[in-house]
């Protein structure tokens, strides 16, 4: 009787964790349990009493708020406050700058898909569609990469003056400055179709819209600078570029050594007060051609001008080009990728207050006003040329596939190249679903910093992935660049997306569970901000609230972890029936062996998981593929749960479970404590680990998308540079495409033909000719061949230019100086 009892009590106590009972509810029960055991297993008084005695004690110890604080949490709290890790004021300023989302709720272990499922999808008004048809489009025929990228190292003056003249320099400043007000979607949407047509015209494009002045005066400005500046800078009367980066400070750009001082100097004929800098900045987009310079300083206040502080902090500043003591000019070449870059100097240059950027009141705040600008332009700018990329490859690489012959068959055919092509169809699909989900969130007013990592990293690492597939497909035709060649620039440009707003290794290692951990854990920020509160008795009890809600949590998502994964999320809740039900189930099972995992990583190794990069790298790549898989879930349903989608939402969901149980099982076997890494693994994975790679008849599906014409292709690769006209390398893959699909039955017909001996001839011309006579084809079938066979050939044919001596590529480059347009 007693075992039923047992097993009953236990039961009890999972079912108290697993629904997250409150302490009170906590104590009522297991004391009600505990006196129901001792009754059925007839104990007698002398260990009844001593039992009930201890009991009663815990009961009071934990149930009494005032007891449990002096006796338990005082003395935890005391010795967190000894192992939290120390926090740097820009670490300090990164974690208050932006807000929480989606994110948080994946860090809770039980989502609530309902919130996700109703965020409505973003929308182009007419105004940003009609500019994306009509400017866009514009601007993408007028540009030739190739001469752009080997020939003049710069954009046309043609397409430089339209760029100002059109307002792409002002796609998010507000109509009332005279700039176009659109959308982060429609931002991302003009980025993208740019990036598809010419790498370097999007870079010019998305710079002067991201992290710059525009942003930054929008944000902080004062009213005077934005009524001076915003205009202009909408107008393309001034050039923006912002210097942050500089010999000695990448990453870390809380050491920048570029200082200025506060002092009174001659400005416009007055004296004035004001500061003088000194600086050394490289890396600068747009940097050579700028008329204002944003720059990021420490400012200091040595004469107590401005104060009673002498280090004043990171300062942000407004610099025209003109200032006295400002050098500009020079170029860097990132990679053959000539968008305008380079560095920048500046030697006692003086500029008045007014010129900070907000003035007086912001003085001191420039790294958190980087931080908050970061958390959106980060989301919008180079997941938009990563997604560019993708659908690029998608597109005419899977044409390529489908044109391309080699033993006497497309080489779509062969396994080996729809194993790559289900890569890039699958992580293009995901890569677009994650980039439309942060662009709705932004729409909204949310400046997700976790979030606009994961996406900024991820993207640009599938973008990686999804060009070097193409290449492998294209092989030759890939790699031998000119005017045909659609993929090679991408390829080229790949290191410079990984690098810049954020380096991804930083990143990764980092920045997304380093961040992720404190702002969206539930619980977390709470003990920190308690800790560090300066009133002691306050600090105490909230930080007593936190703790039990903290220990709540953990219970809570060992019972979870445990359940689902002895189920494998069967029973738990799903917000829809039908293909991808069972992806939601999951996702809840990997949601809470997420949280728990963190819990366990955060409470062993304490502020130490700071220094243990590649734990908290795995980590983020768990949370960052929960997040991606979310994406591509409601990409579905916002799509209408199209049917044709569903190899692709399938590929997408396989491949970022499979990497969520790895990322789990490797930091498994590297954490410090051993036993506690078995006992998660176990609690987590009690019954294995059940995720592969996407199976062989996934991969065929989903390459299936790419390699024929079709809704399904159509919708992944929407909003990319695509041409009916042969005079475009696009218009001539889209001509060969069609042509293949008309012509597929034809060729099956004559295949199935020469295998039942019907046809002798030993070329394919006399097959063909074999085939008319006896009726087994007709003859506009034989056009249609010859068609094929003609526009295949303009397909597979790559560039070839006259023959480069030493001598010559020096006369070249000599004469081919980059020349940098007056603006």
């Amino acid at each position: 009787m007693w075992v039923v009892g047992l097993v009953l009590m236990i039961t009890v106590v999972w079912a108290l964790a697993y629904f997250g009972a409150v302490i009170g509810v906590w104590i009522a029960t297991l004391a009600s349990g505990l006196a129901l055991l001792m009754v059925t297993a007839d104990v007698g008084w002398p260990v009844a009493m001593p039992v009930g005695l201890v009991a009663g004690a815990v009961a009071v110890l934990f149930g009494v708020p005032h007891l449990r604080r002096r006796f338990l949490t005082a003395p935890l709290l005391h010795q967190f406050r000894k192992v939290v890790p120390a926090m740097s004021q820009t670490e300090q300023e990164a974690l208050d700058a932006g807000s929480v989302w989606w994110d948080a709720e994946l860090f809770t272990g039980k989502p609530d898909w309902k919130r996700l499922l109703n965020l409505p999808p973003p929308r182009l008004s007419d105004n940003e569609q009609a500019f994306l048809d009509n400017e866009t489009e514009t601007l993408c025929r007028m540009l030739d990469d190739w001469q752009i990228t080997h020939e003049d190292q710069d954009l046309s003056p043609e397409a430089w003056r339209y760029i100002r003249e059109q307002g792409f320099f002002g796609l998010i400043i507000p109509e009332a400055y005279g700039g176009k007000g659109f959308s982060a979607l429609a931002h991302s949407e003009i980025v993208m179709k740019l990036a598809s047509r010419s790498i370097t015209a999007a870079v010019t494009v998305m710079v002067p819209n991201s992290l710059g002045p525009g942003k930054l005066l929008l944000h902080y400005g004062t009213p005077e600078q934005q009524a001076h500046y915003l205009p202009r800078l909408a107008r393309g009367e001034e050039i923006p570029c912002f210097a942050l980066t500089g010999p000695d400070a990448g990453s870390d750009a809380g050491a920048i050594p570029d200082r200025g001082e506060a002092c009174y100097g001659e400005w416009q004929g007055q004296r004035v007060l004001g500061v003088r800098l000194n600086w050394e900045k490289r890396y600068i987009t747009l940097g050579p051609v700028c008329t204002l310079l944003g720059l990021a300083f420490k400012l200091y206040d040595p004469d107590g001008l401005l104060g009673d502080q002498i280090d004043l902090g990171v300062t942000l500043a407004l610099v025209p080009r003109d200032t006295p003591g400002v050098e500009i000019g020079e170029r860097h070449i990132p990679l053959d990728i000539p968008f305008q870059n380079g560095p920048n100097r500046g030697h006692d240059v003086f500029i008045p207050l007014t010129q900070l950027v907000g003035g007086r009141n912001y003085i001191g705040q420039g790294w958190r006003m980087l931080v908050e600008c970061l958390a959106e332009g980060r989301g919008i700018s180079l997941p938009a040329l990563s997604v560019g990329a993708g659908k690029t490859a998608s597109r005419f690489s899977g044409a390529y596939a489908a044109i391309r012959r080699q033993f006497n068959l497309p080489i779509g055919r062969f396994e080996g190249i729809q194993e790559p092509l289900a890569r890039i169809a699958g992580l293009t699909y995901q890569m677009d679903a994650a980039r439309t989900l942060t662009l709705g969130a932004l729409d909204v007013g949310e400046k997700p910093s976790v979030v606009s990592a994961i996406v900024k990293y991820h993207l640009t690492e599938k973008y990686r992935r999804c060009i070097n597939d193409a290449m492998d497909i294209q092989g030759g035709s890939g790699i031998c660049l000119g005017p045909a060649n659609l993929i090679g620039r991408a390829y080229q440009a790949i290191p410079i997306a990984i690098t810049v707003e954020g380096a991804n290794i930083l990143t990764r290692s980092m920045i997304i569970f380093g961040q992720g951990a404190v702002r969206c854990h539930p619980w977390v920020l709470k003990e920190f901000e308690a800790a560090q509160n300066p009133d002691r008795a306050r600090g105490l009890a909230e930080f007593d609230q936190a703790l039990l809600g903290h220990t709540g949590f953990i219970l809570r998502n060992i019972a979870r972890s445990l359940f689902l994964g002895l189920t494998r999320g069967r029973f738990s809740h799903s917000p829809v029936e039908g293909p991808t039900r069972r992806y939601f189930q999951q996702l809840h099972w990997m949601s809470a062996a997420f949280a728990l995992s963190a819990d366990v990583a955060m409470m062993t190794l304490g502020g130490s998981l700071k220094r243990k990069e590649l734990l908290s790298a795995r980590l983020g790549d768990v949370l960052s593929e929960l997040y991606l898989t979310s994406a591509v879930l409601k990409r579905f349903e916002d799509q209408g749960r199209r049917k044709t989608d569903l190899p692709l939402v399938h590929w997408a969901c396989k491949n970022s479970l499979y990497h969520m149980q790895e990322s789990l099982r490797l930091l498994f076997r590297n954490l410090p404590f051993r036993p506690l890494a078995w006992l998660l693994r176990l609690v987590i994975f009690p019954s294995g680990a059940p995720y592969t790679e996407p199976e062989d008849r996934v991969d065929t599906e989903a390459a299936q998308t790419l390699l024929r014409p079709g809704g399904a292709r159509d919708r992944l690769t929407a909003g990319i540079f695509t041409s009916e006209d042969p005079r475009y390398r696009q218009g001539q893959i889209e001509r060969a495409f069609a042509q293949s699909a008309k012509v597929e039955p034809i060729e099956n017909t004559l295949r199935d033909a020469r295998r039942a001996g019907l046809l002798q001839s030993p070329t394919p011309q006399g097959r063909i000719a074999e085939a008319v006579t006896q009726g087994i084809i007709g003859q506009a079938d034989a056009q249609d061949l010859a068609r094929m066979a003609e526009l295949r050939r303009e397909v597979i044919m790559v560039d070839a230019f006259a023959q480069y001596g030493k001598q010559h590529l020096l006369e070249e480059r000599q004469s081919s100086k980059p020349a940098i347009y007056a603006v």
